[in-house]
């Protein structure tokens, strides 16, 4: 009699644990049909002469899934081995090996950052500005800028060239440029020019792109002793087998370096980028052994390296068995650090945005996916939930039709099943 009492539950339980084991470990699949679907867009974009060439990368759970190349560079074709200016898809590698150092215990992110450079102690902000000769006036900001600002853009710092009318007045004033720069420079002369500048608004007050990663470019200086070339190579590349991303592309590598393009202001017909289409900014940055390493803009790089790069960040920090960087440290840069400060329908962690509930429900992208892009038409994220890794680059600036990143945002999650 017991037994005929306990049978159906047993039985029910058994069932419930089946149940559950299949639901655990069921898996996504991503439709390769649903994928092409992602050729006739960009098809359609070139066909349209909105862009001249465009190159793309999918991975979904650890293996490529997508990787093609449409249309041209100048006299070749756009190939899905190019070496491709990434801008600030510099800042994430940043922002990582600030991070490694955190790791190592050689700063707190609270730390203020003149602690390590002593330019930036006693920060005043900018007060009164005279467009007329950009002289100001300033006053005294009401605490230190730390590390943790500069990784969140929350230090107060404006953005060389693309800020501020006042802070790009400033900052021409004083020599200070964005990355892309045509003579000869030292990084180490340039944050130090920059620390001794007024801010444009109180440290932690708002969100504000800015040149913050070009000071933590220094800071890993400074921790580590190496130069951030060096520092990038020994601590980051190589252990990844990032064998075509660089500050200094050499001589043998830049045949392979993508064309850049333009839009014509009035006709938008696109067109090769020539100097002085962008003031005071060179797309010779790669080649032109200006020895400056800047953190937030200087890197050139191929969708393979940038993938392996961001896998390593899905895998919580490590790949192919080198741990680059902590699992906590991963997680601390992939959550909302900004708190309420406005930042859209998303949010902002120690170098990326952050996708929030909000902002998941515009194209399907998980909650907690994270990313940036560049400069030069390219956009990247992690969506640590579905497993995606996904990149896109178009070379150009300006680029009119925006929606390209979106439309290849929402073909992707069509695609996921």
């Amino acid at each position: 009699m017991k037994k005929l009492i306990y049978a159906p539950v047993l039985l029910f339980l058994l069932v419930f644990k089946i149940s559950f084991a299949q639901t655990k470990d069921s898996k996504l699949s991503i439709s390769e049909k649903e994928l092409n679907k992602i050729d006739h867009l960009f098809k359609q974009y070139l066909d349209s002469g909105w862009i001249k060439g465009i190159t793309a990368n999918i991975s979904f759970d650890g293996k490529t899934v997508y990787n093609k190349a449409f249309g041209n560079q100048i006299g070749r074709p756009f190939k899905s081995d190019d070496i491709l200016r990434i801008a600030s898809q510099t800042k994430a590698v940043t922002s990582v090996a600030v991070m490694m150092l955190f790791d190592e215990g050689k700063f707190l992110l609270d730390d203020p950052i003149s602690k390590y450079i002593p330019a930036f102690k006693n920060p005043k902000v900018l007060d009164k500005f005279n467009s007329k000769d950009s002289s100001y006036t300033t006053k005294p900001a009401k605490r230190e800028i730390t590390i943790r600002d500069l990784l969140t853009h929350t230090a107060g710092l404006g953005y060389a060239q693309i800020g501020s009318p006042e802070m790009n007045a400033i900052y021409a004033k004083a020599g200070i440029e964005a990355g892309f720069v045509i003579n000869k420079k030292l990084l180490q002369t340039d944050i130090n020019k920059l620390g001794k500048l007024p801010l444009s608004s109180q440290p932690g007050q708002k969100w504000e792109y800015s040149l913050s990663v070009d000071v933590l470019g220094r800071l890993v200086e400074v921790a580590s002793g190496l130069s951030l070339d060096d520092f990038f190579r020994e601590k980051i590349f190589n252990p990844l087998g990032m064998n075509d991303t660089y500050f200094a592309l050499p001589k043998e590598k830049q045949g392979r370096l993508a064309s850049v393009y333009t839009e014509d202001s009035k006709t938008r017909e696109v067109k090769p980028w020539i100097d002085g289409t962008f003031p005071g900014a060179t797309i010779n940055y790669p080649i032109n052994g200006n020895g400056y390493f800047a953190g937030g803009a200087g890197l050139v790089s191929t969708t393979k390296d940038y993938g392996i790069f961001l896998q390593m960040l899905l895998n919580g920090g490590e790949y192919n068995g080198n741990r680059i960087i902590s699992k906590r440290s991963v997680n601390l840069m992939t959550i909302n650090q900004i708190g309420n400060l406005p930042f859209g329908d998303n949010q902002f962690g120690l170098g990326f945005e952050i996708i929030s509930d909000k902002g998941s429900k515009k194209l399907g992208q998980s909650a907690g996916s994270f990313g940036w892009g560049g400069f030069f038409g390219s956009t990247y994220w992690v969506d640590p939930q579905k497993k995606i890794v996904a990149q896109i680059y178009i070379q150009q600036w300006p680029f009119s039709h925006g929606q390209l990143g979106d439309q290849f945002k929402s073909l992707i999650y069509q695609a996921v099943q």
